[in-house]
Protein backbone atom coordinates (compact mmCIF):
# COMPACT_ATOMS: atom_id res chain seq x y z
CA UNK A 1 0.00 0.00 0.00
CA UNK A 2 2.86 2.15 1.19
CA UNK A 3 4.61 1.74 -2.69
CA UNK A 4 1.40 1.98 -4.61
CA UNK A 5 0.86 5.51 -2.36
CA UNK A 6 4.90 6.09 -2.98
CA UNK A 7 4.01 5.35 -6.39
CA UNK A 8 1.14 7.94 -6.77
CA UNK A 9 2.91 10.42 -4.80
CA UNK A 10 6.06 10.18 -7.46
CA UNK A 11 3.22 10.20 -9.77
CA UNK A 12 1.70 13.47 -8.12
CA UNK A 13 5.37 14.61 -8.13
CA UNK A 14 6.42 13.73 -11.07
CA UNK A 15 3.33 15.59 -12.74
CA UNK A 16 3.57 18.93 -10.34
CA UNK A 17 7.47 18.99 -11.44
CA UNK A 18 6.62 18.48 -15.24
CA UNK A 19 3.39 20.91 -14.54
CA UNK A 20 6.27 23.56 -13.32
CA UNK A 21 8.62 23.27 -15.55
CA UNK A 22 6.39 23.73 -18.72
CA UNK A 23 4.77 26.48 -16.78
CA UNK A 24 8.74 27.69 -16.64
CA UNK A 25 8.85 26.89 -20.49
CA UNK A 26 5.94 28.86 -21.02
CA UNK A 27 7.27 32.09 -19.11
CA UNK A 28 10.89 31.87 -21.00
CA UNK A 29 9.01 31.05 -24.27
CA UNK A 30 6.79 34.16 -23.23
CA UNK A 31 9.75 35.94 -22.21
CA UNK A 32 11.82 35.01 -25.45
CA UNK A 33 8.77 36.10 -27.67
CA UNK A 34 8.17 39.01 -26.25
CA UNK A 35 12.14 40.05 -26.49
CA UNK A 36 12.43 38.74 -30.01
CA UNK A 37 9.15 41.01 -31.40
CA UNK A 38 10.42 43.56 -29.14
CA UNK A 39 14.20 43.02 -31.32
CA UNK A 40 11.91 42.88 -34.37
CA UNK A 41 10.30 46.32 -33.59
CA UNK A 42 13.18 47.26 -33.32
CA UNK A 43 14.55 46.29 -36.40
CA UNK A 44 11.68 47.13 -38.26
CA UNK A 45 12.01 50.73 -37.09
CA UNK A 46 15.15 50.58 -38.08
CA UNK A 47 14.84 49.86 -41.12
CA UNK A 48 11.61 51.83 -41.94
CA UNK A 49 14.07 54.74 -40.91
CA UNK A 50 16.77 53.49 -43.30
CA UNK A 51 14.24 52.93 -45.74
CA UNK A 52 12.93 56.50 -45.44
CA UNK A 53 16.16 58.04 -45.59
CA UNK A 54 16.86 55.88 -48.54
CA UNK A 55 13.42 57.49 -50.28
CA UNK A 56 14.22 60.99 -49.37
CA UNK A 57 17.90 60.51 -50.81
CA UNK A 58 16.44 59.03 -53.88
CA UNK A 59 13.48 61.93 -53.92
CA UNK A 60 16.31 64.21 -53.75
CA UNK A 61 17.85 62.56 -56.29
CA UNK A 62 15.09 62.26 -58.92
CA UNK A 63 14.40 66.45 -58.03
CA UNK A 64 17.72 67.41 -59.29
CA UNK A 65 17.49 65.17 -62.20
CA UNK A 66 14.39 66.95 -63.01
CA UNK A 67 15.55 69.95 -62.64
CA UNK A 68 19.09 69.07 -65.12
CA UNK A 69 16.39 67.59 -67.16
CA UNK A 70 14.40 71.14 -67.48
CA UNK A 71 17.53 72.84 -68.13
CA UNK A 72 18.63 70.40 -70.83
CA UNK A 73 15.32 70.46 -72.80
CA UNK A 74 15.53 74.05 -72.17
CA UNK A 75 19.14 74.76 -73.72
CA UNK A 76 17.79 71.94 -76.55
CA UNK A 77 15.30 74.26 -77.23
CA UNK A 78 17.61 77.23 -77.16
CA UNK A 79 19.96 75.19 -79.56
CA UNK A 80 16.76 74.05 -82.17
CA UNK A 81 15.96 78.00 -81.97
CA UNK A 82 19.15 78.57 -82.56
CA UNK A 83 19.82 76.61 -85.62
CA UNK A 84 16.52 77.80 -86.87
CA UNK A 85 17.51 81.49 -86.73
CA UNK A 86 20.85 80.60 -88.64
CA UNK A 87 19.02 78.24 -91.16
CA UNK A 88 16.65 81.29 -91.16
CA UNK A 89 19.81 83.57 -91.86
CA UNK A 90 21.54 81.41 -94.45
CA UNK A 91 18.83 81.45 -96.75
CA UNK A 92 18.51 85.09 -96.45
CA UNK A 93 22.10 85.26 -97.18
CA UNK A 94 22.33 82.99 -100.45
CA UNK A 95 18.72 85.15 -101.40
CA UNK A 96 20.35 88.35 -100.54
CA UNK A 97 23.91 87.36 -102.43
CA UNK A 98 22.07 85.96 -105.74
CA UNK A 99 20.27 89.19 -105.84
CA UNK A 100 23.44 91.10 -105.43
CA UNK A 101 25.27 88.87 -108.13
CA UNK A 102 22.45 88.92 -110.34
CA UNK A 103 22.10 93.21 -109.85
CA UNK A 104 25.94 93.66 -110.45
CA UNK A 105 26.65 91.08 -112.76
CA UNK A 106 26.10 93.53 -115.39
CA UNK A 107 28.05 96.62 -114.12
CA UNK A 108 30.61 93.98 -113.59
CA UNK A 109 30.62 93.09 -117.13
CA UNK A 110 30.36 96.69 -118.32
CA UNK A 111 34.02 97.54 -115.83
CA UNK A 112 35.62 94.33 -116.89
CA UNK A 113 34.97 95.17 -120.33
CA UNK A 114 35.57 99.31 -119.98
CA UNK A 115 39.18 98.17 -118.57
CA UNK A 116 39.77 95.37 -121.14
CA UNK A 117 38.75 98.06 -123.47
CA UNK A 118 41.25 100.82 -121.84
CA UNK A 119 44.09 98.55 -121.42
CA UNK A 120 43.61 97.06 -124.99
CA UNK A 121 43.82 100.76 -126.16
CA UNK A 122 46.95 101.22 -123.92
CA UNK A 123 48.73 98.48 -125.36
CA UNK A 124 47.60 99.33 -129.00
CA UNK A 125 49.18 102.87 -128.31
CA UNK A 126 52.40 101.24 -127.20
CA UNK A 127 52.47 99.25 -129.70
CA UNK A 128 51.96 102.06 -131.69
CA UNK A 129 54.66 104.02 -130.19
CA UNK A 130 57.09 100.80 -130.64
CA UNK A 131 56.44 99.96 -134.06
CA UNK A 132 57.19 104.04 -134.57
CA UNK A 133 60.31 103.85 -132.95
CA UNK A 134 61.48 100.81 -134.46
CA UNK A 135 60.33 102.19 -137.87
CA UNK A 136 62.66 105.49 -137.20
CA UNK A 137 65.36 102.99 -135.89
CA UNK A 138 64.70 101.00 -139.66
CA UNK A 139 65.69 104.36 -141.62
CA UNK A 140 68.35 105.64 -139.18
CA UNK A 141 70.28 102.13 -140.00
CA UNK A 142 69.23 102.05 -143.20
CA UNK A 143 70.25 105.64 -143.65
CA UNK A 144 74.09 104.13 -142.25
CA UNK A 145 73.77 101.37 -144.31
CA UNK A 146 73.05 103.31 -147.12
CA UNK A 147 75.85 106.28 -146.57
CA UNK A 148 78.48 103.05 -145.92
CA UNK A 149 81.23 102.29 -148.33
CA UNK A 150 80.28 100.19 -151.38
CA UNK A 151 83.87 97.85 -150.26
CA UNK A 152 82.35 97.45 -146.90
CA UNK A 153 78.53 96.42 -148.62
CA UNK A 154 80.70 93.86 -150.69
CA UNK A 155 82.60 92.46 -148.13
CA UNK A 156 79.61 91.51 -146.13
CA UNK A 157 77.74 89.52 -148.82
CA UNK A 158 80.84 88.08 -150.02
CA UNK A 159 80.79 86.46 -146.48
CA UNK A 160 77.69 85.72 -145.97
CA UNK A 161 77.93 83.94 -149.64
CA UNK A 162 81.05 81.70 -148.36
CA UNK A 163 79.27 81.15 -145.17
CA UNK A 164 76.24 79.97 -147.27
CA UNK A 165 78.89 77.93 -149.48
CA UNK A 166 80.50 75.80 -146.27
CA UNK A 167 77.14 75.24 -144.96
CA UNK A 168 75.61 73.54 -147.58
CA UNK A 169 79.22 71.84 -149.21
CA UNK A 170 81.34 70.80 -145.94
CA UNK A 171 82.80 68.35 -148.45
CA UNK A 172 83.93 71.24 -150.90
CA UNK A 173 86.79 73.51 -150.48
CA UNK A 174 86.38 77.20 -150.32
CA UNK A 175 88.28 79.89 -150.06
CA UNK A 176 88.51 83.78 -150.73
CA UNK A 177 90.23 84.90 -153.60
CA UNK A 178 93.43 86.41 -152.83
CA UNK A 179 93.64 90.20 -153.44
CA UNK A 180 95.73 91.06 -156.12
CA UNK A 181 95.62 87.36 -157.35
CA UNK A 182 93.03 87.89 -160.28
CA UNK A 183 89.36 89.09 -160.02
CA UNK A 184 86.43 87.40 -158.21
CA UNK A 185 85.45 86.83 -154.75
CA UNK A 186 84.97 83.02 -153.83
CA UNK A 187 87.21 79.78 -155.54
CA UNK A 188 84.74 76.96 -154.92
CA UNK A 189 86.99 73.81 -155.75
CA UNK A 190 84.13 71.10 -156.53
CA UNK A 191 85.50 67.82 -154.99
CA UNK A 192 83.55 64.39 -155.94
CA UNK A 193 82.30 61.60 -153.68
CA UNK A 194 85.83 60.06 -153.63
CA UNK A 195 87.80 63.69 -152.49
CA UNK A 196 88.40 63.53 -156.19
CA UNK A 197 88.61 67.56 -157.98
CA UNK A 198 86.09 67.40 -159.97
CA UNK A 199 86.16 71.64 -161.01
CA UNK A 200 85.93 74.69 -159.74
CA UNK A 201 83.84 77.68 -160.08
CA UNK A 202 84.30 81.05 -159.46
CA UNK A 203 82.00 83.55 -157.34
CA UNK A 204 82.11 87.06 -157.77
CA UNK A 205 79.32 89.22 -155.53
CA UNK A 206 78.02 92.61 -156.15
CA UNK A 207 75.56 94.48 -153.88
CA UNK A 208 74.43 97.56 -155.92
CA UNK A 209 71.15 99.47 -156.96
CA UNK A 210 72.22 99.22 -161.25
CA UNK A 211 73.19 96.71 -163.13
CA UNK A 212 76.55 96.99 -165.33
CA UNK A 213 77.45 94.82 -168.29
CA UNK A 214 81.05 95.11 -167.70
CA UNK A 215 80.75 93.42 -165.10
CA UNK A 216 80.59 89.69 -167.45
CA UNK A 217 82.91 90.20 -169.49
CA UNK A 218 85.44 91.36 -166.22
CA UNK A 219 84.42 88.35 -164.43
CA UNK A 220 84.93 85.96 -167.97
CA UNK A 221 88.66 87.12 -168.19
CA UNK A 222 88.92 86.40 -164.26
CA UNK A 223 87.56 82.60 -165.24
CA UNK A 224 90.12 82.10 -167.55
CA UNK A 225 92.83 83.40 -165.70
CA UNK A 226 91.72 81.38 -161.97
CA UNK A 227 91.47 77.96 -164.67
CA UNK A 228 87.42 78.02 -163.26
CA UNK A 229 85.39 75.73 -165.42
CA UNK A 230 82.49 77.71 -164.24
CA UNK A 231 81.95 81.59 -163.33
CA UNK A 232 78.77 82.64 -161.21
CA UNK A 233 77.88 86.40 -160.59
CA UNK A 234 75.49 87.19 -157.75
CA UNK A 235 74.06 90.46 -157.52
CA UNK A 236 71.11 91.79 -156.40
CA UNK A 237 70.45 93.79 -159.70
CA UNK A 238 69.75 92.34 -162.77
CA UNK A 239 70.05 92.98 -166.25
CA UNK A 240 66.33 93.81 -167.57
CA UNK A 241 63.93 91.23 -168.36
CA UNK A 242 65.46 88.78 -165.97
CA UNK A 243 64.00 87.25 -162.84
CA UNK A 244 65.96 85.00 -161.02
CA UNK A 245 69.08 83.65 -163.18
CA UNK A 246 70.41 83.60 -166.74
CA UNK A 247 73.32 82.32 -168.79
CA UNK A 248 74.70 85.53 -170.21
CA UNK A 249 77.93 85.14 -172.64
CA UNK A 250 79.24 81.94 -170.22
CA UNK A 251 78.73 83.23 -166.97
CA UNK A 252 75.78 82.60 -164.88
CA UNK A 253 74.14 85.83 -163.57
CA UNK A 254 71.53 85.14 -160.45
CA UNK A 255 69.65 86.96 -157.56
CA UNK A 256 70.89 85.88 -153.90
CA UNK A 257 67.63 84.12 -153.47
CA UNK A 258 68.34 81.22 -156.09
CA UNK A 259 72.37 80.77 -154.95
CA UNK A 260 71.57 77.71 -153.42
CA UNK A 261 69.44 75.98 -156.56
CA UNK A 262 71.84 76.87 -159.12
CA UNK A 263 75.35 76.25 -156.72
CA UNK A 264 73.40 72.89 -155.93
CA UNK A 265 72.86 71.96 -159.70
CA UNK A 266 76.30 73.17 -161.29
CA UNK A 267 78.10 71.10 -159.02
CA UNK A 268 76.30 67.91 -159.62
CA UNK A 269 77.01 68.92 -163.59
CA UNK A 270 80.98 69.24 -162.80
CA UNK A 271 80.72 66.34 -160.54
CA UNK A 272 79.30 64.06 -163.72
CA UNK A 273 81.38 65.20 -165.95
CA UNK A 274 84.20 64.20 -164.07
CA UNK A 275 82.54 60.94 -164.06
CA UNK A 276 82.31 61.05 -167.11
CA UNK A 277 86.12 61.70 -168.37
CA UNK A 278 87.24 59.37 -165.99
CA UNK A 279 85.25 56.49 -167.26
CA UNK A 280 86.30 56.58 -170.68
CA UNK A 281 83.87 55.60 -172.86
CA UNK A 282 82.70 57.85 -175.51
CA UNK A 283 84.48 60.69 -173.43
CA UNK A 284 84.34 63.95 -175.64
CA UNK A 285 80.48 62.83 -176.62
CA UNK A 286 79.71 63.12 -172.99
CA UNK A 287 81.62 66.17 -172.51
CA UNK A 288 79.88 68.12 -175.49
CA UNK A 289 76.53 66.72 -174.27
CA UNK A 290 76.59 68.07 -170.54
CA UNK A 291 78.24 71.19 -172.27
CA UNK A 292 75.30 71.44 -174.53
CA UNK A 293 72.91 71.00 -171.92
CA UNK A 294 74.30 73.39 -169.44
CA UNK A 295 74.41 75.57 -171.46
CA UNK A 296 71.23 74.76 -172.98
CA UNK A 297 67.45 76.32 -172.68
CA UNK A 298 66.60 72.77 -171.00
CA UNK A 299 68.61 73.30 -168.17
CA UNK A 300 68.13 77.08 -167.50
CA UNK A 301 64.49 75.93 -167.18
CA UNK A 302 65.14 72.88 -164.79
CA UNK A 303 67.00 75.22 -162.40
CA UNK A 304 64.68 78.07 -162.98
CA UNK A 305 61.84 76.26 -161.56
CA UNK A 306 64.16 74.51 -158.62
CA UNK A 307 64.35 78.43 -157.51
CA UNK A 308 60.88 79.30 -158.14
CA UNK A 309 59.67 76.49 -156.06
CA UNK A 310 62.36 77.65 -153.12
CA UNK A 311 61.52 81.23 -152.99
CA UNK A 312 57.49 80.19 -153.23
CA UNK A 313 58.25 77.76 -150.28
CA UNK A 314 60.06 80.66 -148.47
CA UNK A 315 57.37 83.03 -148.63
CA UNK A 316 54.91 80.38 -148.10
CA UNK A 317 56.42 79.73 -145.09
CA UNK A 318 56.64 83.40 -144.29
CA UNK A 319 53.23 83.73 -144.81
CA UNK A 320 52.16 80.89 -142.34
CA UNK A 321 54.57 82.32 -139.12
CA UNK A 322 52.65 86.03 -139.30
CA UNK A 323 49.41 84.19 -139.25
CA UNK A 324 49.92 81.82 -136.19
CA UNK A 325 51.71 84.91 -134.74
CA UNK A 326 48.21 86.96 -135.48
CA UNK A 327 46.44 84.13 -134.36
CA UNK A 328 48.73 83.57 -131.21
CA UNK A 329 48.83 87.66 -130.01
CA UNK A 330 44.74 87.42 -130.67
CA UNK A 331 44.03 84.25 -128.69
CA UNK A 332 45.96 85.29 -125.62
CA UNK A 333 44.03 88.45 -125.70
CA UNK A 334 40.85 86.99 -125.41
CA UNK A 335 42.36 84.72 -122.87
CA UNK A 336 43.62 87.83 -120.76
CA UNK A 337 40.13 89.03 -120.83
CA UNK A 338 38.02 86.54 -119.70
CA UNK A 339 40.72 85.64 -116.99
CA UNK A 340 40.49 89.27 -115.79
CA UNK A 341 36.59 89.45 -116.27
CA UNK A 342 36.45 85.72 -114.05
CA UNK A 343 38.71 87.11 -111.59
CA UNK A 344 36.49 90.29 -111.19
CA UNK A 345 33.74 88.42 -110.51
CA UNK A 346 34.93 86.12 -107.90
CA UNK A 347 36.39 88.95 -105.72
CA UNK A 348 33.08 91.05 -105.49
CA UNK A 349 31.54 87.67 -104.58
CA UNK A 350 33.97 86.91 -101.61
CA UNK A 351 33.91 90.46 -100.56
CA UNK A 352 29.96 89.41 -100.75
CA UNK A 353 29.98 86.11 -98.86
CA UNK A 354 33.40 86.47 -97.10
CA UNK A 355 34.52 83.31 -95.55
CA UNK A 356 31.86 80.69 -96.51
CA UNK A 357 32.49 81.52 -100.07
CA UNK A 358 34.54 78.15 -101.30
CA UNK A 359 37.78 78.41 -103.13
CA UNK A 360 38.22 77.90 -106.79
CA UNK A 361 41.23 76.10 -107.86
CA UNK A 362 43.09 78.32 -110.33
CA UNK A 363 41.79 81.73 -109.04
CA UNK A 364 43.82 81.27 -105.29
CA UNK A 365 46.58 83.89 -104.66
CA UNK A 366 49.41 81.18 -105.76
CA UNK A 367 47.93 80.28 -109.31
CA UNK A 368 47.56 84.01 -109.86
CA UNK A 369 51.08 85.17 -109.12
CA UNK A 370 53.20 85.69 -111.73
CA UNK A 371 55.40 83.15 -112.77
CA UNK A 372 59.05 83.15 -112.33
CA UNK A 373 61.16 84.38 -115.82
CA UNK A 374 64.23 82.11 -114.71
CA UNK A 375 61.80 78.77 -114.12
CA UNK A 376 61.94 76.61 -116.54
CA UNK A 377 58.47 76.82 -118.55
CA UNK A 378 58.77 73.55 -120.03
CA UNK A 379 59.09 71.49 -117.52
Amino acid sequence: MDLKNREEDLSKARENLDDKVAEKLNLERTKIVAEEAKKARLASAKDLEQKGNEVVELQEILKQRDVKLAEAQKEQAGLIRKQRELDDAKRELDLTVEKRIKEGLTAVRDQARKEAEEELKLKVLDREQTIKSMANQIDDLKRRVEQGSQQIQGEVMELELETILRAKFPMDLIEPVPKGEFGGDILHRVLGPFGQLCGTILWESKRTKNWTDSWISKLRDNQRAAKAELAILVSQALPKDMDTFELIDGVWVTHPRAVLPVAVTLRYSLIEVALARQAGEGQQTKMEMVYQYITGPRFRQRVQAIAEAFSSMNEDLDKEKKVITKQWAKREEQIDRVMQSTVGMYGDIQGIAGKTAQEIEGLDLKALEAPDPNEDVSS
